[in-house]
């Protein structure tokens, strides 16, 4: 007879395979912890790099025990596991924005779970912006301010207005999004991972008048609801909200008919969200 004392329960092989692993990616110096499942590709795991590197995925090398990781390998398969350590290397040109993020760039710690409230009057983080850094913002399109410690946006990320098209400020310190955002008229792509906002300042009108926003990226903030205000970006195709404190989404969603990336996991919503829109070619399941 078959002892069963030696098999696991299922609900524990099942908590297992969901659980999320968290490893650590070595580049320039930095260290720069990930947490995600285990059946997440490798390319997805260097698309979750390039915003906190500035190396575009197609010029990252992931190396773990020696090997190149194949991009159309999970985690799992390449036997990632947690407390792994992964070393990126980035192919020389294939840099958005003004190059790599490096070692003098690191972030503060993000403390979660503390309601910090914003006082533009309290001592801030100072952003080095130069005069090449805004004239290079001006002419490429892109202000990279990923890790720069900042606790607001600068105002000169302002002055660049309509010529801004890729607008990152991921692991930062930031916790307002003022009505100013909807100045950058022309802007694409707005990435705004890890930092420590918050449902009441975050200015939804601003970023409501972007016609033009087809990326918006909030991973990992302290987000708790989702305005009706999401539904008035109509021209959205990726919506990134993954690792907040969503508890629902609102019905409002449903208005953005070109929503192709909908990316909800880690949050606290208590059923599967399904929504049936022609163009949505990713569906992105909640975990419970």
């Amino acid at each position: 007879m078959e002892d069963s004392s030696q098999i696991p329960p299922s609900s524990n092989r099942d908590s297992d395979a969901d659980s999320d692993i968290s490893f650590t990616v070595k580049f320039s110096g930095r260290s720069i912890p990930i947490a995600t499942s285990p059946d997440s590709l490798i390319k997805d795991v260097k698309s979750l790099l390039q915003p906190l590197t500035n190396v575009l995925p197609r010029g990252q090398k992931l190396i773990f025990k020696g090997k190149i990781l194949d991009d159309s390998m999970t985690l799992r398969a390449s036997e990632v596991n947690n407390g792994a350590k992964v070393m990126l290397m980035a192919s020389q040109g294939l840099h958005q924005g003004g190059g790599p993020i490096l070692k003098a760039a690191q972030a503060q710690p993000i403390i979660r779970g503390t309601n910090r409230s914003y006082n533009v009057a309290k001592e801030k983080a100072v952003a080095t912006v130069d005069k090449t850094h805004l004239e290079r913002w001006k002419l490429t399109g892109v202000v990279a301010l990923a890790e720069r410690n900042l606790e607001f946006i600068p105002d000169e990320v302002w002055a660049c207005g309509p010529s801004t098209r890729i607008l990152d400020i991921s692991n930062n310190s930031v916790e307002c999004v003022p009505l100013r955002i909807g100045s950058l008229t022309s802007m694409q792509k707005l990435f705004m991972n890890a930092n420590g906002l918050s449902d009441q300042l975050i200015n939804w009108e601003g970023l409501s008048s972007l016609k033009f926003l087809t990326v918006l990226s909030m991973n990992q903030n302290d987000l708790t609801a989702l305005p009706p205000a999401l539904g008035a970006i109509t021209s959205l195709r990726q919506l990134y909200v993954a690792n907040n404190k969503l508890t629902s989404l609102p019905m409002e969603i449903g208005h953005l008919t070109q929503l192709e990336v909908l990316k909800v996991n880690n949050n606290r919503l208590t059923f599967h969200q399904i929504f049936c829109w022609s163009s949505l070619r990713l569906l992105a399941t909640c975990k419970t």
